[in-house]
């Protein structure tokens, strides 16, 4: 209902504040006490000759409050003047109702901000001021394991030198004014525009700004924590101010240089000056200091080792800052040379050597995502809770390292365990070292993961309609219409006609997810593999910064993405498994639970998250079920004959060799990945043995030896065991008829045993001779003698057998020996006493008698 009855003279707006009732006062006029006109009255004020708008019934005049009036609906007056055409006063117009409400608007305004100014003359009366000799060092940053008693690392190493501003070269001074305050000797020690600058984009969620003049930083950084509220930069906001009012500009510039962080350990300019140029601050050049002012917003992220590109392109603006501000000329700009820059040294900062070290780092990315800065992180006396479990991190290294032992040295492992309830990283294993001189992370490492894509190509070919029954041609090779010429083979050419999705999928066959991922087009899988591992268009970091995820060379996605050609991190895989454990629902991964300050003031909490569901439940069904057999499969089944779902990958570089193979699974509570190769991906992977690594060997152990040891004692989960989709809306292919089984053959009548005495190959009963092996046959005899014809001299004569022995030749007669006789008397020699004198026959002994009176009377006288 209106706020006034039409025929009475106007009354105050709805929403206008009556007076109390005790205030009104009576109307005097007729119709008795009853404060009501007289029926069929005029509808004036019932105080005779006074107009209505100086005495009438209106609630705020003194008359008959609004409730007791005649209804509006009745209109005008019983005398059937329209309304609002009585006596007294017209209502007000547009332009004094809006008057009238800016008037209220204003006092309002100008109410609050008296009370403002009241409040906040209290706070600035109130606030005190710390001393500069007040001003807090470092305090130690501890972090814990997931049950924020035992501690991981200790961050410190803190470099400190305080030096007065005159020490501080007035070119480095110049060089921080430019990059961080220029109007720092005429500002009030506050910036306003950049606090409501600030202000909105906190509101709006935009990005963490502090708006900070220098005077604000070193309050922030010397007496106020960092954390990003209201009340704590209510607080800086009235420090600045107050600051700024009692100490010097110049006092406020020293302990600024001497307590900010300018990364490598090294707080305040002098540490910095040393750190970055061996050299003391006094003696910094203005192309020195501007490479330290670049520091100050961002220590590592600017380091000149780490970054040179970046550092430089800041390094530029600050001295095309200070040529603006007329500190240095244009010609100094253009002869400015970026200066030389000492190498890191070994300090560590507190982060640890081993491979919790990597942890660490993670952990540091995640603050800085969240706003905190190095200093904080690294001075600020944080206690900070990770989410890694310190038996699972056990678990994780031993398994590597058990696994690992005698293999060779060149090959590089990762492992990544997430709690899909949560999203909390509960084991983390990027690599043996985890600080100091040319640190990788593994476990963020971009590389190929083969067959392990397979589940989210099946889950894309599931929204499609396409069941785990379904069959596909997974012989090998095959050639595709996208890849002439390239034909796609199976490892160790397997191959199945007609293989369901789920038989396919255990025996990792090339050719159907290739295929598979054809049929259902290559940017539907690439669409669920983002949904699952959260992975955004672009890649953030890594050696594929700024290109496309999942695409190729060209940056187009093809079928091959469905036998895993296109890069992931072995993070991405443990992320995307545990979507699948989770039964579609996404949860980001994270590794800080908890943060609190020195004084045990909670900064951040995450208990967890509830999460999205990207992909449909009964998908992901099926995709387990599928999966469930892999693990057995593979060899690498768990303890006890736990459920879990797996996938098993390799990357080959050609048919003989591979360069990464993966092991991925999970239960309902945990979710893993495995990855190993090695740091060039064009060299091949060998274990200790010379054998080809596959995702089934060294990382399925470690896998399989991890998994088993996290989930002891747990209690066992179950896995679905029933797929939901059913039917086939894709291409599939028919079973093929089984082959009419063939008519048995009669069976042969046994054998007869073969006795072969002599050996000679030829069975007793056919051998002529069984005990002599030379004779198997019955010889010939062709003269019957009895002696065979190959032995018989004279085959056809019985009379001669062998051949007759010849007959011995006479010895012939021995010739008679000459007779020797010389001198011709017929007596030989040897018999002639003078074998010289024929006269003389001889008397030798044996010789013939010789006559008388001869010459044989043996005087030895020849006589005459």
């Amino acid at each position: 209902m209106p706020s006034h009855d039409e025929t009475s003279p106007v009354a105050p707006r709805a929403g206008s504040v009556r007076r109390s009732p005790t205030a009104r006062t009576r109307s005097t006029g007729g119709g008795g006490g009853s404060g009501r006109p007289p029926a069929g009255g005029s509808g004036r004020s019932p105080v005779p000759g006074r107009p209505a708008s100086r005495g009438g019934t209106s609630a705020s005049r003194g008359g008959a409050p609004a409730s007791r009036r005649p209804p509006a609906s009745r209109g005008g007056s019983a005398a059937g003047r329209p309304a609002g055409k009585g006596k007294g006063t017209a209502a007000r117009s547009k332009k004094q109702r809006r008057n009238r409400r800016l008037k209220m608007a204003a006092g309002v305004m100008g109410g609050l901000f008296a009370l403002l100014c009241v409040f906040v003359g209290v706070v600035y009366a109130t606030t005190e001021v710390p001393s500069p000799d007040s001003v807090s060092t470092k305090q130690t940053t501890v972090l814990h394991y997931a049950d924020g008693v035992t501690e991981m690392a200790r961050l410190g190493d803190e470099n400190r030198t305080n030096v007065p501003l005159a020490q501080v070269s007035e070119a480095a001074q110049r060089a921080m004014l430019a990059a961080e305050n220029r109007s720092f000797y005429t500002d009030p020690g506050i910036s306003f525009t950049g606090i409501v600058r600030a202000a909105w984009n906190n509101l709006t969620g935009g990005e963490t700004q502090g708006g900070s003049t220098i005077t604000q930083q070193y309050v922030k950084n010397a007496f106020l924590t960092h954390d990003q509220t209201f009340s704590r930069k209510f607080q800086e906001l009235f420090l600045a101010i107050k600051l700024d009012n009692n100490f010097s500009k110049e006092q406020i510039l020293e302990n600024y240089l001497n307590t900010i962080y300018y990364g490598r350990g090294a707080y305040g300019i002098e540490a910095a000056a040393n750190t970055y140029f061996g050299v003391s601050a006094a003696e910094l050049t203005p192309q020195q200091g501007a490479v330290l002012a670049v520091l100050v917003r961002s220590p590592s992220g600017y380091d000149p080792e780490t970054n040179p590109e970046g550092a430089q392109d800041r390094w530029g603006l600050v001295l095309d800052a200070m040529v603006e501000e007329g500190w240095l000329t244009p010609e100094e700009r253009a002869a400015s040379v970026y200066p030389a820059v000492l190498p890191r040294t070994g300090s560590s900062l507190g982060i640890p050597e081993g491979p919790e070290g990597l942890v660490v780092q993670q952990v540091i990315e995640e603050l800085l995502g969240k706003g905190y800065d190095e200093q904080q992180i690294n001075a600020g006396g944080m206690q900070i809770t990770t989410t890694i479990s310190k038996p699972a991190q056990d678990a994780a290294v031993a398994a590597v390292q058990q696994v690992m032992e005698g293999e060779p040295e060149n090959l590089r492992e990762a492992l990544v365990s997430v709690d899909p309830r949560t999203g909390a990283v509960i084991a983390y294993y990027g690599g043996q070292k985890g600080a100091g001189q040319g640190v990788i992370d593994y476990a963020m490492a971009q590389r190929q993961p083969g067959s392990s894509v397979k589940p989210y190509v099946l889950a894309a070919a599931l929204e499609q309609g396409i069941g785990i029954q379904a069959r596909r041609d997974g012989s090998s090779p095959q050639e595709f219409p996208d890849r002439p010429g390239l034909p796609v083979t199976n490892s160790g050419d397997a191959s199945c006609a007609a293989c369901t999705l789920t038989e396919a999928i255990t025996k990792s066959l090339n050719t159907t997810f290739y295929g598979l991922a054809f049929e259902v087009g290559p940017e539907k899988v690439r669409e669920v593999i983002r949904t699952a591992t959260g992975l955004p268009d672009v890649w953030e970091s890594g050696i594929l910064a700024d290109r496309k995820v999942l695409v190729s060379g060209e940056g187009s996605t093809g079928s091959s993405i469905g036998i895993g050609e296109y890069e992931l991190r072995p993070f991405d895989q443990a992320q995307g498994f545990a979507t699948l454990a989770a039964g579609g629902v996404f949860r980001d991964a994270y590794f800080v639970s908890k943060v609190t300050d020195g004084a045990g003031t909670v900064l951040d909490q995450q208990p967890g998250q509830a999460g999205e569901q990207v992909l449909p439940a009964n998908v992901v069904n099926d995709v387990t079920v599928a999966l469930k057999e892999v693990a057995s499969y593979s060899r690498r089944d768990l303890d006890g004959g736990r459920e879990v779902a797996a996938k098993t990958g390799t990357q080959g570089l050609d048919r003989e060799n591979n360069s990464d193979a993966w092991m991925v699974g999970y239960t309902p509570s945990v979710a893993t990945a495995v990855w190993m190769g090695n740091d060039s991906p064009q060299d091949p992977i060998i274990d200790s043995r010379e054998r080809i690594i596959y995702g089934a060997g060294l990382p399925g152990a470690i896998w399989q030896e991890y998994m088993n040891a996290v989930l002891a004692g747990t209690p066992e989960e179950d896995l679905p065991d029933k797929a939901l989709i059913k039917g086939d809306t894709g291409d599939g292919v028919e079973l093929p008829e089984p082959e009419p089984a063939p008519r048995p053959a009669p069976e042969p009548a046994p054998r007869p045993v073969v006795v072969d005495t002599d050996g000679d190959g030829v069975p007793d009963s056919r051998d002529y001779s069984p005990r002599d092996p030379s004779v198997t046959t019955k010889p010939v005899d062709t003269d019957g003698d009895g002696v065979p014809d190959d032995k018989d001299f004279a085959p056809n004569d019985p009379t001669v057998t062998k051949k007759p022995e010849p007959k011995p030749e006479p010895e012939p007669e021995p010739e008679p020996e000459p007779v020797i006789d010389a001198d011709k008397d017929g007596v030989p020699f040897g018999t002639d006493p003078d074998d010289n004198d024929p006269a003389v026959p001889g008397t030798a002994p044996g010789s013939p008698a010789l006559p008388p009176n001869g010459n044989g009377n043996g005087n030895g006288n020849n006589g005459g």
